[in-house]
């Protein structure tokens, strides 16, 4: 889910910025990028809740305090005169710019506390695939991916602590939430009852060690049940729109995820990409109505030894044709392949990701670029300290899902599927799909379509019936794009941003283009957003410019 010119006098910053910075004040220039990093660090800690007794404090006062002090820290930010800086290190003061305004944004907009309450799942199984997890998430829940496997004593002692801070959560939870969105309650007490079968799983894999950390889980279980069905009956009472309207979407493009379109523009372009794959799918489709259809994987030998020469001949293909390839990408790679799931009878659907890898198992290893990307930010952290932490407020997303959405038609535009004719079908599939859903989230926001009417809209578009409207991809899609706004549209407008980036990179060595050097730069400016990206790696600055422009 998620940048401007530093070069700009601090006047004109200060005008561009009007509303969402604080007004100027005598305070003393600060000049040195060191003390920006020093302001980041400072920052990160305040950003986080205060912590009473082990449970985050969302409460009504505890949320106006820190609101009313966020002015200090964006004025603090404000004093620092960058225009002498190199670019990489003004690209840094833009990203602490993105994540106060992003927290200005929750609690002037969004307000995640008071409005949903899957905002308060306390407990988490399984890794994201970007640098930090999805959503608008409670700070401090647990987040089992962050420790080594298997546990140590003190962290199973650690852990099972915290689960059974669940109780105190909910009943804090109770208190804060009083918003009137009609779709956020009722998918909320879907997400936080979801969490129980993840922590059922977990019970029963620590049982034999962790006797104690098992029992903690289970009481979990308990407190997340009560508190979902509190949910339930308050869901009842609800009957408010859930999006946050066009106005403010288009400021929170701008103003923290950094892209240089408002609402509207996302649509047009959306849209567009929408028909375009549609046609190049159904052309692709009929220049191959003589072969038969792509047939899915019967067994689970058969899907693993596809998955296994899929990832040899992309990890081949990416190092001959397209980067360096590092030896921790491979491992990271097929760390990820999923597990066969057999089907209850022969015309049933396993899931529109499976369906696409079932078939050809090559379309989802260009988008699980995401993994070397993640294995990237431990084996070679980037040079700047600001970077080697995720982004708040999802602010990476158009960078993360927009480059691993551009892999799988990058791979085809350089020839990667040239003895695989069939699976440009699928490539286009899931750029429909992606179409599609991001339109839903679009949709909902700009208060045109409710959950029920956005679901239904990307099943309608998806081909072949491979996005049934109640199922369980485009559910929980659609439910978290009206949690957090920007993200649903990242993977095509930050695809398509990524277009825009390699268009002038290109045409500033006209004749000279190296795919690989390329790939090697973008891949050492780190996961932030493609307008920034952009910025470094070109010096041209049109999507910072239009991001400030009023």
């Amino acid at each position: 889910m998620k940048f401007n010119s530093r070069t700009i006098l601090m006047l004109v910053v200060v005008v561009v910025f009007a509303g969402c910075a604080p007004p100027k004040q005598d305070v003393p220039k600060a000049k040195t990028y060191d003390e920006l990093v020093t302001l980041f660090k400072e920052w990160r800690e305040f950003q986080h809740p205060q912590t009473v007794e082990g449970v985050p404090d969302y409460s009504v006062a505890a949320m106006q305090k820190q609101h009313a002090e966020l002015k200090k820290w964006q004025q603090r930010l404000q004093a620092f005169d960058t225009s002498g800086w190199p670019v990489k290190h003004q690209v840094d003061w833009y990203l602490i710019w993105a994540e106060m305004n992003g927290l200005d944004f929750d609690h002037r907009v969004v307000r995640p506390w008071a409005n949903d309450p899957a905002f308060y799942v306390w407990f988490y199984l399984s890794p994201s695939d970007v640098p930090e997890r999805e959503g608008p998430n409670i700070h401090g829940a647990v987040d089992m991916p962050f420790y080594k496997q298997p546990l140590s004593t003190p962290e199973a002692a650690e852990v099972a602590i915290r689960l059974r801070k669940a109780g105190a959560v909910y009943e804090q939870a109770k208190k804060n939430l009083t918003g009137n969105g009609k779709d956020l309650w009722t998918l909320g007490a879907r997400s936080i009852r979801e969490q129980t079968d993840e922590l059922k799983t977990f019970a029963a894999s620590q049982e034999p060690t962790y006797p104690d950390l098992a029992a903690a889980a289970r009481e979990a279980i308990d407190a997340a049940n009560q508190f979902a069905d509190w949910v339930t009956e308050q869901a009842k009472t609800k009957t408010g729109v859930s999006g946050i309207g066009k106005a403010d979407y288009d400021w929170y493009l701008k103003n923290v995820h950094l892209v240089p379109y408002t609402w509207q523009e996302e649509v047009v372009l959306l849209e567009r990409e929408l028909a375009r794959a549609h046609e190049a799918m159904r052309l692709a489709e009929y220049s191959h109505r003589n072969l038969p259809p792509l047939p899915r994987a019967p067994t689970a030998e058969a899907y693993a030894k596809s998955q296994n020469l899929a990832i040899d001949e992309f990890m081949k293909f990416l190092g001959e044709e397209m980067m360096t390839v590092k030896p921790y990408m491979d491992p990271a790679m097929r760390a990820v392949i999923i597990p066969f799931t057999p089907l209850s009878e022969p015309n049933a659907l396993r899931g529109f990701f499976h369906e696409v890898d079932y078939r050809d198992p090559m379309p989802m290893r260009a988008h699980f670029f995401h993994w070397i990307d993640k294995a990237r930010e431990i084996e070679e952290p980037v040079e700047s300290p600001i970077r080697r932490v995720p982004l708040l407020y999802n602010i990476f997303d158009n960078r993360a899902e927009g480059m691993a959405t551009a892999m799988e038609e990058l791979v085809l535009n350089a020839g990667m599927l040239k003895n695989r004719p069939q699976v440009t079908e699928l490539v286009h599939i899931m750029l429909a799909q992606r179409c599609a859903r991001g339109l839903g989230g679009l949709y909902q926001h700009g208060q045109l379509m409710d959950f029920d009417q956005a679901t239904k809209f990307a099943s309608k578009w998806v081909p072949w019936g491979l996005l049934p409207a109640d199922g369980g991809t485009i559910q929980h899609e659609e439910h978290f794009y009206v949690q957090q706004p920007a993200y649903g549209e990242s993977y095509v407008i930050g695809k398509m941003l990524i277009d825009q980036l390699i268009a002038e990179y290109a045409r500033q060595r006209e004749g000279k283009f190296n795919l690989k050097e390329f790939m090697d730069e973008f891949n050492q400016v780190g996961i932030i957003p493609v307008s920034l990206v952009h910025w470094q790696m070109t010096g041209d600055k049109s999507m910072i410019n239009r991001v400030t422009a009023k």
